[in-house]
């Protein structure tokens, strides 16, 4: 298996092997190649037409579309496992995003920046300006995010909508660490969702 970005270790490893998802946003499929190891039959959607090419190159099974439209025509609970790694905080509508992902799928995995982070907060505070790190290397005027979201912001969401979470892994960069100020501690989230 290849290395795999931290977040998306933890939903392979709490994907049960044989399991039938879908990763809705899922850039150059190596999520997809993890799961496929674990004999789950993953499919993709991915919005750049580069990523479904290298995706189709490696002979996983990717269309090209947009988690804001195309959703809709994914039946209902079709799959095991929908998964929305790093694109929640991407999507026009994330709210009805995140609906779908739970009509599509029996649970969902949906993994986030946590733009509450300590680092985050005090890159604003001291220096004024939107942070640049390891995990959001890119200037406010050329990132893809377009709603920043935090850990709070997500778990109100979630008990807004009656969402139950199953499960919930913060990370601090590539190490799990406490739930505990997890609002302020963790650089990204994950959580297993469910109706």
């Amino acid at each position: 298996m290849s290395l795999l970005r931290p977040d998306l270790a933890v939903i392979a490893a709490n994907v049960a092997p044989g399991s039938r998802v879908l990763d809705v946003g899922c850039g150059d499929g190596t999520l997809m190649l993890a799961l496929r190891d674990k004999g789950c039959d993953a499919r993709g959607m991915e919005l750049d037409s580069a990523n479904v090419g290298l995706c189709v190159g490696k002979g996983l099974s990717v269309i090209q579309g947009d988690a804001d439209r195309d959703l809709a025509f994914y039946p209902d609970q079709s799959v095991d496992y929908a998964i929305l790694s790093q694109t929640l905080q991407t999507t026009m509508r994330p709210d009805r995003v995140l609906e779908e992902l739970l009509r599509i799928g029996r649970r969902a995995f949906v993994s986030f920046p946590n733009f509450a982070h300590w680092r985050v907060r005090l890159s604003l505070l001291w220096g004024g300006r939107m942070p640049v790190t390891r995990l959001l290397p890119v200037a406010w005027y050329e990132t893809p995010n377009i709603h920043h979201l935090t850990v709070d912001d997500f778990r109100e969401l979630v008990r807004s909508r009656g969402i139950t979470v199953e499960g919930a892994w913060f990370l601090s960069g590539d190490q799990t660490c406490s739930p505990a100020a997890a609002n302020f501690r963790a650089e990204h989230a994950v959580f297993l969702l469910t109706r």
